[in-house]
């Protein structure tokens, strides 16, 4: 909404009424003593810190709309807190990836690879999101003094 549209109360609860922006992310924010523990002094470093802050939780926001509306379109569904939905938080997503790991080593001049933990549904999330889930694909491991496929 544009200021020439409405009144300064008008744009604030326009801007308050969105339940898919990050209006839902400042709960925690009560008032501007909320960030005063924090020491920055500088009303810059303030600012900057109440920018990353909006950046950080229109990602989160992002993430949260775009795995939602892949898994609708798709009628999937990933772990959750209380089983498998549909409509998980970006909190959820992002706490799902916690159990993958990428290890790398280089042995003899070569790059050997293991990836551990890697499950259907974060394949699924990768889609959901637009990214590369090729890293997941590590072609082999040196094992046991021979190259063998990971499952």
């Amino acid at each position: 909404m544009r200021p020439e549209v409405g009144t300064d109360t008008e744009i604030l609860q326009a801007y308050q009424d969105q339940t898919t922006t990050v209006e839902p992310g400042f709960r925690w924010i009560k008032n501007p003593a909320a960030i005063a523990p924090v020491w920055l002094e500088k009303p810059e470093r303030i600012a900057a810190l109440a920018m990353l802050t909006v950046i950080g939780l229109l990602v989160y926001s992002i993430i949260q709309r775009q795995v939602r509306l892949y898994l609708h379109t798709h009628g999937q569904q990933v772990p959750g807190n209380k089983g498998t939905t549909a409509i998980p938080t970006a909190a959820v997503v992002l706490s799902l990836f916690a159990q993958v790991a990428l290890v790398q080593l280089w042995i003899d001049g070569q790059v050997v690879a293991q990836v551990y933990g890697v499950q259907a549904h974060h394949l699924l999330l990768c889609d959901a999101l637009g990214l590369d889930s090729s890293w997941y694909a590590v072609p082999s491991v040196y094992k046991n003094g021979r190259c063998s496929q990971t499952p």
